[in-house]
């Protein structure tokens, strides 16, 4: 029976998403734990700030890689290795007693962590129907921002009643569990898959794969769609927003953290939002332009404002963001409608290898910009006035990576996966 036919697709794609639920928690959840590693292992703010990031470039530099690895070899081992390796790392991380294993930790959870986007695009492709997998990827885009919100008071209070190692180590061993529920799902329970990742293509040479994808007009526009909104929001929302509520609206930390959880909310709505929309239309890069020129037009208000909107606005910036950012989902949509299966996983890749690559540029760039205009004018309202013309230069590379997608070529690519 056909994979897109069977009943059994839901349980498989109920199993990816929980999996995806815990390991996208593991990427915030460290952060809840701060004070508890400066305190216990005598850890300094330089080494947090390096344990925070380690995690986003291991992800960010195998991007491409795995998207190679998985069009040629398939998915399924290696999203299995990644839930089980997340989960190790995870372990590894509650019983540290040395900053040392703290970043060996973080580095296998971070390794672990680079295969479940690129091989869950795949194994979605595979299982469902192209209009099914518009619908279907908002959710898993939903799945992601609710692991970040699972990572934030359901954790804390789990740390809190548990303890931080305890919680951490009950984690990993459900992630590990994870690993071996996709083992039965993907590999054990079916009996053949009528779709072969393994094709006479997925075999030529790497280096010959790599340069035709740098020499595809449609994988460099979708690379500049993720770059402009994933590291204004991911990157922005994660390094500066409670600074920026603190410093310029005198708010408590708690208070400012609500600009995060606002934009989480509008992430969780935007991801389905974006994707039943696009389903209804039965086209992408409309909706998708409109969401670009939306998120573009947002950052350009904190100009427009001087980097001091109204607090009403500003709340209201924030969720409109999150909700841009949430539509982010339909980069993969046009992934899997313009290209054919065996090259879904390169491209996926590529093409969150922009998103993330801008999510670990902007925090610096930004920072420089706000530190060198404080040190001219002795204001940070100019630094941040100035810092948020870097969000707007990001949000312009994204629309022009919208504007040069290719769609209408839905009718080629489902031919060319009935052939392979």
């Amino acid at each position: 029976m056909d994979n897109r036919k069977s009943k059994f697709r839901w349980i498989v794609f109920v199993s990816v998403m929980l999996t995806y639920l815990l390991m996208s928690s593991q990427r915030t959840a460290p952060g809840l734990i701060t004070n508890q590693l400066m305190g216990e292992l005598h850890v300094t703010a330089s080494t947090i700030g390096l344990l925070a990031s380690i995690q986003f470039l291991v992800y960010t530099g195998l991007q491409i890689p795995m998207g190679i690895l998985a069009d040629r070899y398939g998915p399924n081992f290696f999203l299995i290795f990644g839930a089980t390796l997340t989960g190790l790392g995870t372990i590894i991380y509650s019983l540290s007693t040395y900053e040392g294993v703290l970043f060996i930790a973080r580095s296998l959870t971070g390794l672990g962590d680079a295969t479940i986007w690129v091989n869950m695009v795949i194994i979605l492709g595979q299982w469902f129907k192209a209009k099914e997998f518009v619908r279907l990827i908002g959710f898993a885009g939903m799945t992601g921002s609710l692991g970040f919100l699972l990572a934030t008071v359901p954790f804390s209070k789990g740390i809190d009643f548990l303890g931080w190692r305890t919680m951490f180590f009950f984690t990993g061993w459900s992630l590990c569990l994870c690993g071996l529920l996709l083992y039965f799902v993907l590999i054990k329970v079916p009996k053949h898959s009528l779709i072969s990742v393994k094709t006479e293509s997925g075999r030529e040479k790497i280096g010959k794969t790599l340069i035709r994808m740098v020499f595809k007009r449609q994988a460099w526009a979708l690379f500049f769609c993720h770059f402009g909104l994933v590291g204004a929001f991911v990157g922005f929302v994660g390094s500066w927003a409670v600074s920026y509520g603190m410093d310029m609206y005198d708010m408590s930390r708690s208070e400012a953290s609500k600009l995060n959880m606002i934009g989480i909310i509008g992430a969780l709505i935007g991801a389905p939002l974006s994707s039943w929309i696009s389903s209804l239309l039965g086209k992408v890069k409309k909706l998708y332009m409109t969401v670009h020129i939306i998120i573009l037009l947002s950052w350009a208000c904190f100009l427009l404002f001087k980097g001091n909107p109204s607090l009403i606005l500003l709340f209201f910036l924030f969720f409109i963001i999150g909700l841009c950012y949430g539509a982010s989902t339909l980069t993969f949509a046009v992934v899997r409608k313009t290209f054919p299966l065996k090259e879904v996983g390169l491209v996926t890749g590529f093409a969150n290898t922009g998103g993330f690559l801008s999510a670990v540029l902007l925090p610096s760039v930004f920072g420089f910009v706000l530190e060198r205009a404080y040190l001219a004018t002795g204001s940070m309202t100019v630094g941040y006035e100035r810092g948020f013309i870097i969000p707007v230069i990001f949000s312009v590379v994204g629309l022009i990576g919208v504007l040069i997608i290719q769609e209408d070529r839905s009718q080629e690519i489902e031919f060319s996966n009935k052939k392979t």
